[in-house]
């Protein structure tokens, strides 16, 4: 019982993970051609994603689970469309629009911390907590400096 709960926690946990992978896809493809920095940023936080994902997988598979497929679920596809639309406006929408999924994905993985797991599983959802605390400082910043 306690192995199908982490199992199960954990894919919800990689399924944020794969819909932030898509949400940065549309987010990078609306990055102004002068924003060269902040497009190898987002790609480095979609990489950042892409490891989280695999780094989850494994754990799962050590729980005796499958993981989730790379796809996104309902949610994801909202998410994307939602990155989509906002990024319409350049790098300045793809930008709101990140930092509300960051948002998203900073509220889950620090849920994550609370939830029992293994050892290893803990320290993969420290580490990508950490990893998503620094995406969302980044894009604030950044947004601030843009914006005011």
């Amino acid at each position: 019982m306690a192995n199908q709960e982490m199992i199960d926690n954990l894919s919800s946990l990689a399924q944020v993970d794969i819909d932030a992978v898509h949400a940065y896809d549309q987010a990078i493809d609306q990055i102004d051609a002068d924003d060269e920095q902040i497009r190898e940023k987002l790609i480095e936080y979609r990489q950042d994603h892409q490891r989280h994902v695999a780094e989850l997988a494994s754990e799962i598979r050590d729980l005796g689970g499958t993981p989730p497929e790379y796809s996104r679920d309902f949610k994801g596809f909202l998410i994307e469309g939602f990155t989509a639309l906002r990024s319409l406006t350049g790098t300045e929408g793809a930008l709101k629009a990140m930092k509300s999924n960051e948002g998203l994905t900073n509220r889950r993985y620090d849920e994550a911390r609370t939830w029992h797991l293994t050892g290893s599983a803990k320290g993969v959802v420290e580490r990508g907590f950490q990893d998503e605390q620094a995406h969302l400082q980044f894009i604030e910043e950044t947004l601030h400096a843009r914006v005011g």
